[in-house]
């Protein structure tokens, strides 16, 4: 048996209309840096679907630019971002806010997600102790939708966050890399023109939901980042030919593909979850996305690497190991087959 890979969600190209679409435009000028036609109407399909008539829509080239840019154009020298312990910008981005001089202040999970709770005691003791001069004022409040954990954030639980901020002027910023994936949840209840009513700014994923790479960001209010477009150059996330992302971006909304192109995804990973579950493996916890996790012991993980490419999560005890399994918008029938023939040779 050969191997199938189900390691990361961002292995695959891209949906065949978006290169069909490169190909039939390959050959026309264009002038750069998003400033064309093609960018123009994916700009106005993402406000449409947004219900944000106003909003500023940008296309930069990957997620670790995007959070870099989007977070150091809303925050201010003296401030830096709250996030999970878990959270992308916490653990998986090589230090890229920290680098660009702005401190993650992290606070405890709870499958990936903080609650406005914790948000809410974190600033009360921030602003009422008589020292805060001398410290980080937190300024943003990163979440991702999903989370690093493929877990979701509820309506009204982004709604108490949103409270908290703008309780203490704080501003919300959704990290939506694969955001494609929440809206194809049947648990979601999430849609994007909440999320363009709730946040300062959140970001659209391509490279992980369809497109061969690039994202873009949504900010409601424009006059809230004036500079964004050059920031975006300076923190190397601005391409010179813009229209590449444009394309991606038109066909991914045209028709509303977008809303539904997760699906198939999250199909998959919850027939994966319940065979597992049916045959006796252990799932180290359950998330409606397009993400599962499952408990091996080191033998059984070991075994299965011959069979299958799968992410290494984290060690649950001495023995044991948790493995991640990332389907994706390609993922097919026979894909999940090979997969599931693999775990009944454990």
């Amino acid at each position: 048996m050969s191997t199938v890979s189900f390691a990361s969600d961002y292995q695959e190209g891209a949906q065949p209309y978006i290169l069909e679409r490169m190909a039939s435009t390959n050959f026309l000028k264009m002038p750069g840096y998003g400033t064309d036609e093609i960018c123009a109407s994916a700009r106005e399909r993402i406000r449409k679907a947004c219900a944000c008539a106003d909003a500023d829509v940008h296309f930069l080239v990957g997620g670790t630019q995007t959070n870099a840019t989007v977070l150091d154009a809303l925050l201010a020298a003296h401030e830096g971002v709250i996030a999970a312990d878990t959270g992308h910008i916490s653990v998986h981005e090589a230090g890229a806010i920290e680098a660009g001089g702005h401190k993650v202040i992290t606070l405890p999970h709870r499958l990936g997600k903080v609650s406005a709770t914790q948000l809410g005691d974190y600033c009360d003791t921030f602003f009422s102790d008589l020292n805060r001069d001398h410290m980080v004022a937190p300024g943003v409040v990163y979440v991702s939708q999903p989370t690093e954990y493929g877990t979701l954030y509820s309506l009204s639980e982004l709604e108490s966050i949103r409270d908290v901020c703008c309780k203490h002027g704080l501003r919300l910023y959704v990290d939506g890399a694969r955001l494609a994936y929440a809206l194809g949840s049947a648990q979601n209840d999430v849609g994007l023109p909440d999320l363009a009513r709730l946040c300062d700014a959140f970001y659209i994923g391509g490279t992980k939901c369809g497109a061969l790479f690039g994202e873009a960001v949504v900010i409601p209010d424009p006059q809230l980042t004036p500079h964004f477009f050059t920031l975006t150059k300076q923190h190397g996330a601005l391409l010179a030919k813009g229209w590449l992302l444009g394309i991606q971006f038109d066909e991914l909304f045209a028709e509303d593909r977008y809303l539904s192109l997760g699906k198939p995804a999250v199909e998959a990973a919850n027939r994966i979850r319940a065979v597992l579950v049916q045959s006796g493996h252990r799932l180290a916890f359950v998330s409606p996305t397009n993400q599962v996790f499952v408990v091996l012991k080191d033998a059984a993980a070991q075994c299965l690497g011959n069979m299958v490419e799968y992410s290494f999560w984290e060690r649950y005890d001495k023995d044991h190991i948790v493995i991640r399994l990332a389907t994706s918008w390609a993922t097919t029938d026979e894909q999940v087959n090979q997969l599931l023939s693999a775990f009944s040779q454990l």
